[in-house]
């Protein structure tokens, strides 16, 4: 039983730190099979 397991998430990057579509991709090989239903670059300023 993974920690993502049948759940649903919300990836906020940060544009000068690690953008969302790179941790998109770590939560999509976690164990449980997470559904990633938002991703997105945000600067924060």
């Amino acid at each position: 039983m993974g920690l993502f397991e049948n759940k649903k998430v919300i990836v906020i990057g940060d544009r000068d730190g690690i953008p969302g579509p790179a941790i998109e991709e770590c939560i999509k090989t976690a164990a449980g099979n997470p559904e990633v239903i938002f991703s997105s670059t945000e600067c924060f300023v």
